[in-house]
């Protein structure tokens, strides 16, 4: 018979939260141990990561990122984990990277937390990075990649999605997925990429739509869906965090929306594979998106 809390007497608690503390101060000292050559020198620590975030107006947004870095400290205790934005919110990048430069930081992969390639991810981000003292490369976006897809599938099935639709409602099903937008063809061919991935997950077709800017919209592409006779149509929606355009994507959801990807653990898988990819892709070198 399982024995109930009240069982154990306090020296076994004593003894085991004597046991718990020298793990944990052995797991630190031999973690210690690997930053120090036989020589006695230190070794050089791993490269700073320094996830770039947009930034938005949306308080929700900025807590959702560093709630998400969190999420990525813990899957890789030990490697220093830094935020930066493009603009709207601090810390910018550019002070960000003064920052680790005053404090003795040489290098830094930065891994844009953006979904796509456009505009951000060509020029803004890599000329702050061109700037900066620190050596600093620059990821490609988060997708399209399977842990994207993941997370969406994950995001969806948790506002109602069922998993074991019948033919008859495969053949009336289908998502839009909404991103933000983009003029950058690349985007929408990255965006496109996504659809494919998680409409094979899925087993329903998937259209990719723009909050903004690229077309078509969200209510386009659910009134072109209608118009074949998907009237079970959910909206994924492709966005890091809470914003207007989450916000305006899932409000013209004919059924249900799926909330933003935020702190999925996938997330954070994606951004250190995206800087494991980085530091191991020799200088000049694109590493390569998933493809579908």
């Amino acid at each position: 018979m399982k024995a109930s809390p009240a069982q154990y007497d306090e020296s076994e608690v004593h003894l085991d939260s004597t046991a718990h503390i020298m793990n944990r101060i052995s797991s630190q000292l031999a973690s210690q141990l690997t930053l120090v050559q036989l020589d006695g020198r230190r070794r050089p620590g791993p490269p700073a990561l320094v996830v770039v975030a947009h930034g938005s107006r949306d308080p929700r947004a900025l807590s959702t990122v560093r709630a998400l870095l969190d999420r990525v400290r813990e899957q890789r205790p030990g490697l220093p984990v830094h935020l930066g934005h493009i603009e709207l919110n601090e810390p910018l990048l550019t002070d960000t990277l003064a920052d680790l430069d005053a404090h003795g930081t040489t290098d830094a992969v930065l891994v844009p937390l953006l979904l796509a390639r456009g505009y951000h991810v060509k020029r803004d981000i890599p000329e702050m990075a061109a700037r900066a003292r620190v050596h600093a490369r620059v990821s490609v976006p988060l997708g399209p990649h399977p842990f994207l897809v993941e997370a969406l599938y994950t995001r969806l099935v948790e506002a109602g999605w069922r998993t074991d639709l019948t033919p008859q409602e495969r053949r009336t099903s289908a998502v839009v997925l909404a991103a933000a937008g983009s003029r950058d063809p690349d985007s929408a061919v990255d965006t496109r990429i996504t659809a494919r991935l998680l409409a094979r997950r899925l087993g329903v077709p998937v259209v990719p739509a723009y909050a903004s800017t690229a077309t078509p919209t969200v209510p386009a592409a659910l009134r072109a869906l209608a118009a074949r006779g998907r009237d079970r149509v959910a909206v994924a929606s492709c966005f890091t965090a809470p914003g207007r355009f989450a916000t305006e994507s899932a409000q013209a959801a004919p059924w249900i929306a799926s909330a933003p990807l935020g702190t999925h653990p996938a997330m954070a898988s994606l951004l250190l594979h995206r800087y494991d990819q980085t530091r191991a892709t020799p200088a000049n070198t694109t590493p390569e998106l998933a493809s579908a």
